[in-house]
């Protein structure tokens, strides 16, 4: 019998129709390698990440938060501008469910943050989709950085490539909106939400806050921002490389919960 055949849609005809005239381009872009920019406010040394993370993460207002939750923390660089940015009687939990990756968790930001702040810095290992079951209304500002495709890296990984597949997105937007609406839960009305992932598929990004939408209507308002770079999707915004100079790309939509 001769080798059975596949109707597998592969990782450039799944992007090519869903950026048709602009994915040459974008793909060209994607497969630079990234622009690190240093970060280095209130710190011990640079941290150095790609300052399309630097934009969105300056966007969770902290000025009024005094406990604040990043859900998807590791490997810390986002971490590390939340906590230069928090008042001094707030107080940070860095959450990630992956041993691994707190162990570069705990590496970043022992490294980088002074005595003053890291002492007012947690670490925990909870899983963030089930968060808003034991935790509701405690927090003053959430940031979910959520796991995700990351096409930038798979176009630059041989290995990655070869095993995507389009379920891959798919999946993964069931496990973002899981923990998007665990945010909504876990933070305090009137407290606000980053949502961001730096994936370029819009299943993982506006559509997840579009589903957020029909499930969770009148409980939460957008917020707009003005971001440099910054490209205005049907829900948020998104930083792409192709046009912002090799920046990005990082996905971000600001929400404020109201009830």
């Amino acid at each position: 019998m001769g080798a059975k055949k596949t109707n597998r849609i592969d990782f450039h005809t799944f992007y090519q129709e869903l950026y048709p005239q602009r994915w040459e381009l974008l793909k060209a872009a994607l497969a630079q390698q990234t622009q690190s920019v240093p970060f280095e406010e209130r710190l011990e040394k640079p941290y150095y990440l790609d300052e399309g993370s630097l934009l969105s993460a300056r966007q969770l207002p902290l000025a009024e938060a005094r406990q604040i939750l990043d859900m998807c923390a590791a490997p810390g660089g986002k971490s590390l501008i939340l906590a230069s940015r928090m008042s001094p009687d707030a107080h940070l939990i860095c959450n990630d469910r992956s041993r691994n990756r707190r162990f570069r968790l705990h590496t970043v930001l022992d490294t980088h943050l002074p005595p003053d702040i890291r002492q007012r810095v947690t670490i925990t290992s909870h899983d963030a989709t089930r968060w808003g079951l034991y935790e509701q209304n405690a927090y003053d500002a959430v940031l979910l950085d959520a796991p995700c495709s990351s096409e930038r890296h798979v176009l630059q990984d041989a290995a990655a490539l070869a095993q995507w597949t389009p379920a891959r997105t798919k999946h993964l937007a069931v496990q973002q909106f899981a923990m998007l609406a665990s945010a909504l839960e876990a933070v305090t009305i009137g407290g606000y939400i980053l949502y961001s992932t730096c994936s370029i598929s819009p299943l993982e990004n506006e559509e997840v806050i579009g589903r957020l939408e029909k499930k969770r209507s009148g409980r939460y308002e957008e917020i707009p921002c003005v971001v440099p770079f910054a490209e205005a999707c049907r829900h948020g915004y998104i930083i792409m490389p192709d046009t912002a100079e090799g920046r990005g790309p990082l996905y971000f939509c600001l929400l404020r919960r109201t009830a």
